[in-house]
């Protein structure tokens, strides 16, 4: 009896490594994953941080006037408010003064040479227009845990804690290998009938490498010869931290490589899916735990499959941390033959409500490439049923 998709998942994670870190400069690391956690190294705000251009007072003197005694900028040494019948103008992002415990912003101030005089009746309240020391965080408080993905937000908080080198996971060497007699180059001259354009490896490696997840993504071609076949494999298992095949993986006649990689040691650990499409996806690791993933052939089942299996391991071999689930319903039914899970390519929209909705986009078979354009990822229905009526709930895979 083949697995079902999530027991599919749990074989392959079961059977992965986590890559080793490195040190990478804060300018490489967008995209990168994190392997240690980020603290405060100070206080944040470091300093009662002014929020409004305006003037720096005692609140307690009230909204009488005030005689102006200077100016202070961000970046300046903070200055000392010397009386309450003072004030001192201030910048925005500049230290509140000494003295000083609030800022009236220009908009409610009126100034005469040295006076300024405030709206009447104004009520200046203590900390008004001040960030106050430590209000965010006090040193040491964790910032960023080990198995972000660094995005603009991450490297912002790196950066403002002193960090110009950060400890992340190396991304894997991956070879990327087609195979088949059938396939030619994009640029080939002529194409004959029985031929196909090599689509699966530009595919995958477009989105392995739009992932984040992937170093150098190299492409090969094997034809369905045992010794090319055998020579590719056994290249690819020596040089390359990841494997992954499209085509071969069937149980035909020319379908050479589950058996070439047991003759080279890999150990199969999957041999299809209960699924549909990408029911033969096939998944083994070398004796240098080299995970191999073999994808079928057919454009719909090997691009669904790279989603479905190949970036959630390259994600866990990286220590990233799990992508929340996203929950949409069904925009109209749906019907398919049992006992199958259905992985749907679906269009994306949220309606009036807010809910997020799925429209079916069924392809005409797995080899139909052209129906994935304009479909935002795929939802997994279950095998248990074979009608999903309007509204019904299921887990979205998105597109990278």
């Amino acid at each position: 009896m083949l697995p079902s998709p999530a027991e599919a998942a749990a074989t392959i994670a079961a059977h992965l490594v986590k890559l080793p870190g490195e040190d990478c400069p804060l300018t490489a690391a967008p995209g990168r994953v994190l392997r240690e956690r980020i603290v405060a190294d100070r206080a944040m705000p470091a300093f009662d941080r002014v929020t409004m251009d305006g003037y720096a007072v005692q609140s307690a003197t009230g909204s009488g006037p005030r005689r102006v005694t200077g100016f202070q900028g961000a970046g300046m040494i903070a200055q000392t408010l010397e009386s309450p019948d003072e004030a001192i103008e201030i910048g925005t992002g500049a230290v509140l003064p000494h003295g000083a415990d609030a800022v009236v912003p220009y908009e409610e101030a009126e100034r005469d040479g040295d006076t300024v005089r405030f709206a009447e009746g104004l009520k200046i309240s203590a900390g008004e227009n001040v960030h106050a020391k430590g209000s965010d965080y006090v040193a040491g408080t964790g910032l960023i845990e080990p198995g972000a993905v660094l995005s603009g937000r991450e490297i912002a908080v790196a950066a403002a804690c002193g960090r110009p080198h950060l400890s992340v996971s190396t991304r894997p060497r991956i070879a990327l290998i087609a195979t088949g007699d059938e396939l030619v180059e994009v640029d080939a001259p002529t194409v004959a009938p029985h031929q196909v354009r090599r689509s699966n490896d530009h595919a995958l490696r477009a989105t392995l490498l739009q992932s984040g997840l992937a170093g150098r993504v190299e492409r090969f071609h094997l034809r369905d010869l045992e010794h090319e076949v055998e020579a590719g494999l056994r290249h690819a298992l020596a040089e390359f931290d990841v494997v992954v095949l499209t085509g071969g993986v069937s149980k035909g006649k020319r379908d050479l490589v589950p058996a070439t990689l047991a003759a080279l040691g890999v150990t199969q650990h999957l041999r299809g899916v209960a699924q549909r499409p990408g029911k033969p996806l096939w998944f083994g690791t070398s004796p240098r735990r080299v995970p191999v993933f073999a994808l079928p052939g057919n454009p719909v089942s090997c691009y669904t499959c790279l989603h479905r299996y190949v970036l959630p391991a390259l994600r866990q071999m990286a220590g990233a941390a799990k992508v929340a689930t996203e929950t949409v319903t069904l925009a109209s039914p749906f019907t398919f033959a049992k006992p199958l899970a259905f992985l749907l390519p679906v269009r994306v929209a949220t309606d009036d409500t807010g809910r997020l909705r799925a429209t079916p986009a069924p392809f005409n078979t797995s080899g139909d490439l052209g129906s994935l354009v304009g479909t935002h990822g795929f939802i997994e229905l279950p095998a248990d049923q074979d009608t999903f009526p309007v509204d019904t709930p299921a887990a979205l895979w998105r597109w990278v």
